[in-house]
């Protein structure tokens, strides 16, 4: 039992980590790829095949970690009280916003007059653990009910004419809609909205629903049957979704003229806001995956796990890596002062027109990984050995 107990918890720290390395390859395609700023490269009439996988696998990263966040979330709140933990929750998630607008943007942009501030994925995880403990608080049988509504209807919404400006218009965007949602702050700052909170919620309560099959005295065998019957209903809903095309995505599969074409197009599911074909497409083979990872060995699994179990270190320290090597590519390229700051470009230090092939996006991507891990791993090994009270936080 003592066996099952630690692989159960290593599977998920290997799939965070593999998760956490598959995202900063978009990151670094974000910061040194020559199109990043000026094309979109999951346009099947316009991208190319490299290109677009290059993108689409990085949209496993953000619903596969609120997943695995919500099982986190409840395996650590088994060592406290119920209150305890909701109230944890709580506090991590407002924390975790702070540092979205704060930390995060900063790594972003460069920019210390924060004209534009993103609410991206750590925005939605920060909210989404608010909302968990405080249904934590309330009732935990509503967790389950209310993960199930907002994954499986949230798109009900694409069918009606919801306000679109003032406070409401403000509120839907926020909470369901949010696509490069700008909210002006005055004449020379924004805030730069790209992650809807609640179907991102949805998510992480479900997370949460399933972390009881991650119990230590919960059967192994009956854990993965539950993960490999669950991971393959949700692959065959998107399947049948999105042949359907009826419900659980904003925009409709249009088919084109190709083999090719088609393919890409019916894999490009929206992402912003996360539709429920896209949640079904990334999450359904992401517990097929965790399903096996218990049986996985190797020096491999040791290596991704390292950047699993720390995650929120690797996050911000992946970024000020990344854009420090950018400043440094930057000048070494033979770009002046005058052209840090560029209007096309949120980021400074990345001309619109600046960027690499893909292939050197990929040396960059695997050099910065290779880089962090040994801080990651000095990191994890520093929480387990010291009890401070921020360490809970990060």
């Amino acid at each position: 039992m003592q066996k099952s107990t630690v692989s159960r918890v290593a599977a998920v720290d290997i799939l965070r980590g593999l998760i956490m390395i598959i995202m900063a390859l978009d990151h670094t395609r974000d910061f040194f790829h020559s199109t990043a700023l000026t094309a979109d490269p999951l346009n099947p009439g316009t991208t190319t095949v490299p290109l677009y996988f290059t993108r689409w696998i990085t949209h496993f990263c953000a619903p596969v970690f609120l997943l695995l966040s919500g099982i986190s979330a409840h395996l650590s709140g088994l060592k406290k009280t119920r209150r305890e933990a909701a109230v944890f929750l709580i506090k991590r998630g407002l924390w975790l916003v702070l540092a979205e607008v704060t930390i995060v943007t900063f790594a972003l942009t460069f920019n210390p007059l924060f004209n534009i501030i993103f609410l991206q994925v750590i925005w939605a995880i920060g909210w989404s653990m608010v909302v968990l403990g405080l249904l934590l608080l309330l009732s935990p049988r509503l967790i389950l009910a209310t993960g199930l509504v907002l994954f499986l209807g949230h798109n009900i919404l694409d069918h009606f004419a919801l306000p679109r400006t003032g406070v409401a218009g403000t509120l839907w965007n926020l909470l369901f809609r949010a696509r490069g949602f700008i909210i002006p702050l005055g004449d020379n700052h924004v805030i730069g909205d790209f992650y809807a909170i609640l179907p991102w919620t949805g998510v992480m309560l479900l997370g949460y629903s399933i972390g009881r099959w991650f119990h230590m005295d919960f059967p192994a065998a009956r854990r993965r049957r539950l993960l490999l019957s669950t991971g393959s209903v949700l692959v065959l809903l998107f399947i049948t979704l999105r042949f359907s095309n009826v419900y659980g995505n904003p925009v409709p599969w249009i088919k084109g003229d190709s083999f090719r074409y088609n393919l890409l197009a019916f894999l490009n599911t929206s992402k912003y806001p996360p539709s429920l074909q896209y949640l079904c497409m990334t999450l359904g083979p992401a517990c097929l995956l965790l399903a096996c990872l218990e049986q996985a060995r190797g020096r491999w699994t040791a290596v991704v796990s390292v950047y699993g179990r720390v995650p929120f270190f690797y996050f911000v320290v992946h970024f000020y890596l990344l854009h420090l090597l950018l400043v440094l590519v930057f000048f070494a390229t033979g770009h002046s002062l005058a052209q840090i700051a560029d209007p096309q470009s949120p980021f400074l230090f990345r001309p619109a027109g600046f960027g690499f092939g893909l292939g050197v996006v990929y040396v960059i991507w695997i050099a910065v990984v290779a880089v962090l891990y040994l801080p990651c791993r000095w990191f994890h090994r520093y929480k387990q050995t010291h009890r401070k009270w921020w360490l809970r936080y990060v």
